[in-house]
This record gives structure tokens, C-alpha cells and sequence, in this order.
């Protein structure tokens, strides 16, 4: 299922199961068949229904959102191998913890509010009527040092239209793996018939304004004191990439 696709639903029990895994990021069956007070064969009946249009899946005993980008690309750079892949639920603390280490002097307010976003919901993957996300990370072992996220607003008049954060944890930069997280969300942005990219920074994110404009971004428009940071107020640099 690809995350643009709107949703629909020819049962409202089926649109009840999904609502209740997709908010819920990745559960068992038999807790979503308690939780909505379902009988368990036709609840068994849906769920069969449900990841045979492609709408959810299990994995490891647990339903979950049926979207996955099987590619895990393999690099090496200064001796250190890292993995670039989708994000899997089981990714979340790790994932948010390089964000907050990763802005650190929170320079990078749209980053910071998604760890936060994501952190209270418990849920990665997104894909319902108001919007959907997607992250992918890189990874060295275990451990996740940097990511993508590309969040998808569910309104027709910007449904060409996506949000992207991109960082890297300090001691993992300069190794080329910000810049093929941002040509991974890229790729899989075109894919998903996106026409255009942006991003928002405070303009005191020299770094961060760099890094993209040195990867085609341009400065659209700047808003003067958008941000107070530590007292002291910062413009937003609003950034944006034609795909």
C-alpha cells in the first residue's frame, strides 16, 4: 500500500481494525479483537481480508500498517559500514534519541517536534485521513545514528506537496550518510508522485541551510523573529526542492 493512496473501506468493522492498528503502531491480533469487542471469526474474516488487499500486515505475531520498503543499502566510509533501510516500529527509542541528540542546541525546531510527536504517540508509521509519515534510518550494528522523515499531508490541494527532516548524530557526519538519507527520502518521495520537498530551519542552522543547498534546495521565504530561541529571536529559513 502506498501511503498516498486514499483510504477506503467497504466495512466499518475493517475500518475499525485498521484505525485501531494504525494508531497503535504494531499490535496482536487477539488485542485489537478484545479491544473493539469483536467476535473472534468474523474479526478473523476482516483481518484475512485486510492484508489480502494489502492494507495490513503481521509480522512477529503483530498486525501492523502494510507499507514496506524492502531495500536495505549497504555503505562503507572511513572504515565504518552503516545500513540505510525503512524504519521499523521497533526502531522508535532508538530513533528518537538520535533526534534529540542529533539537534542537540535545538537549532532544528521541525526535527525537535517531531521526536516529541512521535514519542507521545508511540507510533512511527502513519497513513490515515488527516496525514501520513515515513521514516528511514541509518543504522552502524544496532544503533540508529541518523535519519530521514517525510510526513504527507491528507489534502487534495497539497497532496503534491511533502515535509521533510533530515540529521545525523555528531560523531557520524562528514561520512556521507546525511546526504544518502536525504537521496533516499527523495527517491521515495518521487516515487510516491510527490512534486515538491520542503523544510523549515532557523536561520541560525548555518549547517543545516548548507547542507541543503548544496543538494539543490533554495530559500523560498524567510520569516523575521519566527523563532526565540534561548531568548534570542531567529528567523525560519523556509526551504523547498522540485522533484
Amino acid at each position: 500500500m502506498e501511503l498516498t493512496e486514499p483510504l477506503q473501506f467497504d466495512h466499518a468493522d475493517r475500518k475499525d481494525i485498521y484505525e485501531y492498528v494504525e494508531s497503535n503502531g504494531s499490535v496482536p491480533p487477539e488485542e485489537v479483537c478484545e479491544s473493539l469487542r469483536m467476535e473472534p471469526r468474523p474479526f478473523g474474516h476482516h483481518v484475512a481480508i485486510l492484508k489480502r488487499n494489502g492494507t495490513l500486515e503481521e509480522r512477529d505475531g503483530k498486525l501492523r500498517v502494510a507499507y514496506e520498503d524492502p531495500v536495505e543499502e549497504e555503505f562503507t566510509a572511513n572504515d565504518i559500514e552503516f545500513t540505510i533501510r525503512q524504519a521499523r516500529q521497533e526502531d522508535l527509542t532508538g530513533l528518537v534519541g538520535a533526534i534529540r541528540q542529533a539537534i542537540g542546541g535545538k537549532t532544528y525546531v521541525d526535527a525537535e517536534t517531531v521526536a516529541d510527536v512521535v514519542d507521545s504517540e508511540g507510533v512511527l508509521l502513519r497513513h490515515n485521513e488527516l496525514e501520513s509519515r515515513i521514516f528511514f534510518v541509518a543504522c552502524v550494528e544496532d544503533e540508529v545514528v541518523g535519519w530521514v522523515h517525510l510526513k504527507h499531508p491528507e489534502i487534495a490541494k497539497l497532496s503534491h506537496t511533502g515535509e521533510l527532516t533530515v540529521g545525523v548524530l555528531d560523531q557520524y557526519r562528514d561520512l556521507g550518510i546525511g546526504s544518502h538519507l536525504l537521496e533516499r527520502g527523495l527517491e521515495w518521495a518521487a516515487k510516491q508522485d510527490f512534486e515538491k520537498i520542503y523544510n523549515s530551519v532557523p536561520s541560525t542552522n548555518e549547517e543545516g541551510i548548507e547542507f541543503l543547498e548544496e543538494h539543490g534546495w533554495e530559500i523560498e521565504a524567510i520569516r523575521e523573529d519566527h523563532y526565540k530561541l534561548e531568548g534570542e529571536y531567529s528567523d525560519e529559513v523556509m526551504m523547498a526542492k522540485k522533484l
